[in-house]
């Protein structure tokens, strides 16, 4: 059976705030070293599937550069399989902005049933995972199913925040509720379909034909194929996942990376995690500097009694003489100067805290309010940026009305942004 598999890599992510103002949400860095995506492209080729397309929309500029021709995948191939991202065009008629992601799907249908695949394997962009899809494929053909839907059990309390699955003694589901108020089921949708070729065909274009569908898997292509009692088997899937589609749940995710027994491998040698990466030396830092619990990546420069502790630092970030961050998670060519604090914060690439200022805060309290800086902005010196407060990108010394960022408060820059 040939499997082609499709990621959605089109949102824009609003409630990642300033990490998504110049990228889309699947591009977005994690854990140092990769971005987001790169676990759903990591997975197919762990799991010997070469052939993947990309749809992609919202400011796709850093996922194309950084998937390139695949090569890091070993997805640089020409003639059979490889990556292909396709992005929204403009035709003569029926083709436009993607509406919802049933409606990508189904702009791309032509290009996506070329070669006749036999299963259409449709991923999310945006979650962090690892998972072998070969079992997935197996159980799917075995239970002669029309679609195989991935599901894994969450606290009930969060259940609301995803589709929720009914399922039978025999893992059929019997009903789909998205985002529902109360959840029937602690049991929910992953965002992983396997499709047979045909009935994917179909559906998109009937829902296609349906104005007043919102053209969306989880809103209205689910539920309507429960209600054709069409055959949906449940994939029951037990590691570790998470959907880094808020500032909070990103956070979690890093701060899971760190804890004494990841449930994230990333150190296992028979699952690598794929990404692009550039040449930095190694790590670097004196004795009397103190890292604990934390990861860093290249190129990084902790120095003279600076602290780092359970936080996540990117290539090049350096962290001055006395400087100290907790809990946070620096992207790439920050900069923090001597005298600053940085706690419980996101900063993105090419932050610069200067002498003395303090972003974030709330190490030890219970309730996690996280302070995010945009991309090439600058924390003037002596600044106070509170928990709960966002810099946006490209933010000057002089876009500051004074020396203090409240809670809830939002600064952004006066001037015309540019793009790096």
């Amino acid at each position: 059976m040939k499997t082609r598999a499709i990621i959605m890599a089109g949102g824009e992510g609003a409630r990642l705030s300033a990490l998504t103002a110049k990228r889309t949400k699947p591009a977005v860095p994690f854990a140092g070293k990769y971005r987001i995506i790169d676990f759903a492209l990591s997975n197919c080729v762990n799991s010997n599937i070469f052939d993947v397309m990309v749809l992609a929309q919202y400011r796709p500029q850093s996922l194309i550069e950084h998937i390139g021709s695949g090569g890091p995948w070993d997805l640089a191939r020409d003639f059979t399989g490889g990556v292909r991202i396709l992005t929204p065009y403009k035709a003569r008629s029926d083709a436009d902005w993607f509406m919802g992601t049933a409606d990508a799907v189904q702009q791309n249908f032509t290009f996506i049933k070329q070669g006749s695949p036999d299963l259409i394997l449709i991923l999310s962009g945006d979650h962090i995972y690892t998972m072998d899809y070969d079992p997935m494929i197996t159980f799917h053909m075995d239970q002669q199913a029309d679609l195989t839907m991935a599901v894994v059990r969450v606290p009930l309390a969060e259940a609301s925040r995803f589709g929720v699955v009914s399922v039978d003694k025999k893992y059929r589901v019997k009903s789909f509720v998205e985002k529902p108020k109360d959840p029937p089921s602690d049991l929910i949708n992953m965002g992983v379909y396997l499709f047979n070729r045909e009935l994917l065909d179909r559906v998109l274009w009937e829902d296609h034909q349906r104005k007043e569908s919102s053209h969306d898997f989880g809103k209205d292509i689910l539920p309507q194929l429960v209600r054709e009692k069409a055959r949906i088997i449940a994939f029951p899937y037990t590691g570790y996942w998470m959907d880094v589609g808020t500032i909070q749940s990103y956070w979690q995710a890093h701060m899971d990376m760190l804890s004494p027994n990841p449930p994230l491998k990333l150190y296992d040698r028979r699952w690598i995690i794929h990404t692009r990466t550039e040449e930095r030396p190694p790590v670097r830092f004196p004795d009397n500097a103190c890292v604990y619990a934390s990861m860093l990546s290249d190129g990084c420069y902790i120095q003279d009694n600076a602290r780092v502790e359970s936080s996540v630092l990117s290539p090049g970030v350096i962290v001055r003489p006395g400087a100290v961050v907790r809990e946070s998670i620096l992207m790439t060519d920050c900069i923090v100067e001597s005298g600053a604090v940085v706690e419980r914060a996101i900063l993105d690439k090419r932050v610069h805290v200067e002498k003395n200022a303090r972003v974030g805060g709330g190490v030890g309290v219970p309730d996690i309010r996280l302070a995010v800086v945009g991309k090439n902005s600058v924390v003037p010196a002596g600044m106070v940026i509170e928990p709960d407060a966002a810099v946006g990108t490209d933010v000057a010394a002089s876009d500051y009305p004074g020396p203090l960022v409240k809670a809830g408060e939002t600064i952004e820059t006066k001037r015309q942004p540019y793009e790096i």
